[in-house]
């Protein structure tokens, strides 16, 4: 698993890349309310805006940390949004994209530089 800066994590699943927000992140915003997924098939740029995630305390937009094309969203966080504060890491996952490149996977922290970054 990768973490961004954005406090995005991004993990690989054959040739398509999982992607969702930490526990961190999660914490932060507190009780999400509301999330609007990207269409399957978008093509998006590293750090277009390609997620809107309302909470109690405020909204977000999540970035594309990676080129490529949207392939699947996870419908789940449509009917459940605060299925993020229940399992950000896990169950939670918002879209898996096929990259185009997957070059910037290795400018992003592992576990360790990520525990370290939010400290």
């Amino acid at each position: 698993m990768k973490f961004t800066e954005e406090h995005e994590w991004l993990q690989e699943e054959g040739d398509l890349i999982v992607i969702g927000i930490t526990e961190h992140a999660a914490e932060q915003l507190g009780d999400v309310v509301f999330i609007e997924l990207p269409e399957v098939g978008t093509e998006v740029v590293r750090d277009d805006e390609v997620v809107v995630i309302e909470s109690v305390k405020a909204a977000s937009d999540i970035l594309a940390p990676l080129d490529g094309e949207i392939v699947e969203v996870n419908e789940a966080l449509t009917d459940n949004p605060a299925l993020v504060n229940e399992d950000a890491q896990g169950d939670a996952w918002f879209f898996k994209i096929r990259p185009s490149d997957l070059t910037p996977m290795d400018d992003y922290m592992d576990e360790a530089a990520y525990k370290d970054f939010v400290s």
